[in-house]
């Protein structure tokens, strides 16, 4: 007599097509934690190489964590092999965590007023955005993310010089203005930037040919692009025109997405592709920075803890700057996410964030140290 067929349930499906972990888009993400926290709270430099090279901090961060959240999209919801059934569940849970995003980052902002621009609810709307195209194939999704990327940048910046959609920002819609186009973190740029790393996850993030693919074209567009800056009007030159200004945003954008790239690369290929000497010195040094990237919720929402905190009256203006910070930000971040992977696994508010989403109903257990915290 033969055996009967074992039916399973969506969210059993869903976890078995959980591709496995890639240290190396963890470790991605902690760099670009370190490079927010040196645009948050580093002070202003006193010659113009120093600014040249604090400003590094100011863009690219942000979006190597929009790449990486792209990532992290691919593999929450299968990989390589796209999962079938449990899509509709699996949407509903990035919503209630989109959701839970949005309302967090209102919350602080609303209660600790700290001097940055927060993500947080940003990050949100773009994954809400994210949802209907979460399962496009692999190369569409990149040649979708790759032309959005050439033109969104632009039109952020265009936006800024219209006056309907200024006056619309300072109206009853300024939030979802601000959100959409004219914020410090647009999302017509981070869907883009995600979009990419989401086909890149369907291709095969430490798939050794796709891994030197990214970072061949990541440091082709990076070669390109970053030097064109240098020769068209900077953002504060008054006199060029709209159009000029939309240009040079596009083209930062596109180089800083391929220095991310590149980025990414560098730590998959140290984490997971090279001799097994170099992956496991390379792992413990970057050890850190990897358990801050597997946390990368808590770990900003406490920065924004401290920094709140942190706020100082100097010569009749609020600052936070501070050099001491910085560097404790930093260290103090590595510290404390490296000792609780170590001993408590996934971070603290990923736990509360999965277990809130359902997704902790999958396992029917605690979280597991050998699942993704960021992503999954």
């Amino acid at each position: 007599m033969s055996a009967a067929p074992v039916v399973r349930s969506p969210r059993s499906r869903l976890r078995s097509a959980l591709p496995a972990r890639v240290e190396g888009i963890d470790a991605a993400r902690g760099l670009a934690l370190i490079g927010m926290f040196v645009a948050h709270v580093a002070p202003a430099a006193a010659t113009l190489d120093a600014a040249e090279l604090l400003a590094i901090a100011d863009e690219r961060p942000r979006l190597l964590f929009a790449l990486t959240a792209g990532f992290g999209l691919g593999f929450i919801s299968g990989g390589t092999r796209p999962i079938g059934d449990g899509r509709g569940l699996l949407r509903r849970q990035i919503t209630i965590r989109a959701l839970i995003l949005i309302a967090l980052g209102l919350l602080i902002a609303a209660t600790l007023h700290p001097l940055v621009y927060i993500i947080l609810d940003v990050y949100g709307v773009a994954f809400l955005l994210m949802l209907p195209l979460l399962f496009l194939p692999p190369r569409v999704a990149l040649g979708l993310g790759a032309v959005l990327l050439a033109i969104a940048p632009g039109l952020a910046t265009a936006a800024q010089y219209s006056p309907e959609i200024v006056a619309a920002g300072e109206g009853e819609v300024g939030l979802l203005v601000g959100w959409v186009l004219t914020g410090a973190y647009p999302v017509i740029i981070w869907v883009p930037v995600m979009l990419i790393g989401l086909g890149l996850a369907r291709l095969g993030a430490s798939a050794p040919r796709v891994v030197a693919w990214y970072a061949l074209c990541g440091a082709a567009v990076a070669a390109v692009m970053l030097p064109l800056t240098r020769v068209l009007p900077a953002e504060t030159d008054a006199s060029a025109s709209v159009l000029e200004h939309a240009v040079s945003a596009s083209a930062l954008a596109m180089g800083n997405v391929g220095v991310a790239l590149v980025i990414v690369a560098a730590a998959v290929t140290l984490t997971g592709l090279a001799r097994p000497a170099v992956r496991r010195v390379a792992g413990r040094v970057l050890s850190p920075v990897t358990a801050m990237g597997s946390m990368p919720l808590t770990i900003y929402t406490l920065h924004l803890i401290v920094i709140a905190a942190a706020k100082r009256a100097e010569d009749g203006y609020l600052t936070d700057d501070s050099w001491a910070l910085t560097f404790g930000l930093i260290i103090g971040s590595m510290i404390f996410a490296w000792c609780w992977r170590r001993w408590l696994g996934r971070g603290p508010l990923e736990r509360l964030l999965r277990a809130a989403s359902g997704r902790n109903r999958e396992n029917g257990s605690p979280a597991r140290k050998d699942l993704p915290c960021a992503s999954r």
